[in-house]
């Protein structure tokens, strides 16, 4: 499983030119599975995302949580963060997991991820069109992976 995690100051998902979710501070969190992800994976990235301390303190200093700034988090399914480029210039997604595998493990990700953090979160719409709108903050963009857990 695969995230691109991204502090923001606000950050909203519309379907067909409707507002669907909306967030202000916290995070933008793009979701890619793979057919390979299990119930660890969601586990590892679930408690990575919610002690994350990328947040400034008094002092300036990134010490603080998500959970300690009561921030919001918006959560958007993007099968495309499992792209293959090695060969030619048309990207293979044969890797990211189809939608029967995908829709539970996402569902798992929101769920877990909202009994950490103590609150629900906003979503997109697993497989919908989506148009995505962000304020980075910082800017603070973190990839985490949990087949690589750098």
């Amino acid at each position: 499983m695969r995230l691109v995690l991204q502090r923001v100051k606000k950050a909203a998902v519309s379907i067909n030119n409707v507002l669907h979710a909306y967030i202000n501070e916290g995070f933008l969190i793009l979701v890619g599975i793979e057919n390979e992800d299990t119930n660890e994976d969601i586990d590892w990235l679930c408690a990575k995302v919610c002690s994350m301390r990328v947040f400034a303190d008094a002092e300036g200093k990134l010490n603080l949580d998500i959970k300690q700034t009561n921030g919001d988090i918006l959560i958007v399914s993007q099968f495309t963060l499992h792209a293959s480029t090695k060969k030619g210039n048309r990207p293979s997604f044969i890797k990211a997991a189809r939608p029967e595998v995908a829709i539970p493990l996402y569902e798992k990700f929101i769920s877990e991820t909202e009994r950490l953090l103590g609150k629900a979160c906003k979503t997109g719409q697993f497989g919908a069109d989506m148009q995505v709108e962000l304020i980075n903050d910082g800017p603070v963009t973190i990839i985490l992976d949990s087949k690589n857990k750098e």
